[in-house]
């Protein structure tokens, strides 16, 4: 009898296509779901039969209340080689494999510097006013001589930095472990932390979402940025507190926000970031290109058949 395999949240409904899965046809079953699932009775009831769990990234969760309700699941592969949304001590006290995938690093610091783009060329308004036979609309800003404030840096900060030192900006970076010496290895300038908030014209979230930068971007740091300045998150919704930032850009504070990831995901439809004009939304996708989906794919499909044959790989836990 086959294994059934689940692959869930295909949102753009490519994984199937992206990535030769020809090789478990004799040994597995596929079911594709390409909506989001919602609470954690619906997602019990819609795995509780299948013994093998493709997840994209974070979309759905997997904490140990939910692990230990679905009894049949024995291999659950996520793409990427962190997720944070897993209980991996619960998986493994349950007895469930969990194996990961690599994914492409320049992925998500290409978006970012995207929405830093549209925001300061007003992309989205002109786009607007053209489709509704107008002309000129919104008032652009030059990014030459302005100021990116790059919060962590990693390597995604480091090649947000990489991109603004190419438009002729001035880098700043901050963090709370962040050395002199590293800003310098990235050709930018250490500051301490109101400096930072106080002085950047756009500044990116590139951090990792811990106990420690949960809520790190407060009412106080956005009450120390420029009324003319940005915000960009493209790395996890809680860095930045939210009903904070609504009410910054609800009262223009600030001048705008591009934001990728959010508190809950998907965005509820009414919610009132989806409402505000000097916004530029788009739906965690900052890893979702087509080389990213065909790497990750194509790892889970291998992933899959070395566990099948007793000798797993990428093990994550």
């Amino acid at each position: 009898m086959p294994h059934k395999l689940a692959i869930l949240d295909d949102y753009q409904k490519v994984a199937l296509d992206v990535a030769d899965w020809s090789a478990l046809s004799d040994r597995v079953d596929i079911t594709v779901f390409d909506s989001y699932l919602g609470k954690e009775d619906n997602v019990a009831a819609g795995l509780e039969e299948f013994d093998i769990v493709v997840a994209m990234r974070e979309r759905t969760p997997f904490p140990a209340s939910l692990l230990q309700r679905l009894k049949k699941l024995r291999l659950l592969v996520t793409t990427g080689k962190r997720n944070l949304s897993i209980d991996m001590q619960a998986a493994r006290d349950a007895g469930i494999d969990v194996c990961g995938t690599a994914m492409l690093g320049y992925a998500a610091a290409e978006h970012a510097w995207a929405l830093v783009l549209a925001l300061a060329k007003q992309i989205p308004a002109a786009d607007q006013a053209m489709r509704t036979g107008g002309w000129q609309a919104g008032f652009a800003e030059g990014l030459n001589g302005k100021t990116l404030g790059v919060l962590g840096l990693g390597k995604l900060g480091e090649r947000m930095a990489k991109f603004a030192l190419a438009f002729e900006m001035d880098v700043i970076a901050w963090s709370q472990n962040l050395t002199a010496e590293r800003a310098a290895e990235c050709g930018v300038r250490r500051v301490d932390k109101e400096e930072f908030f106080a002085s950047a014209d756009y500044i990116t979230v590139q951090l990792v979402l811990s106990e420690r930068t949960r809520g790190l971007v407060g009412e106080r740091e956005l009450g120390l940025m420029k009324p003319g300045a940005y915000l960009i998150n493209t790395s996890r919704g809680p860095i930045v507190d939210e009903a904070a930032l609504i009410e910054a850009l609800q009262q223009r504070r600030i001048a705008g926000a591009g934001l990728d990831v959010y508190d809950v995901e998907p965005l509820p439809p009414e919610h009132p970031l989806r409402q505000l004009d000097n916004t530029v939304l788009t739906g965690h996708i900052g890893y979702v290109i087509r080389e990213n989906y065909a790497l990750c794919y194509r790892e889970a499909v291998e992933d899959v058949l070395a566990w099948l044959d007793g000798e797993p790989v990428r093990l994550l836990n």
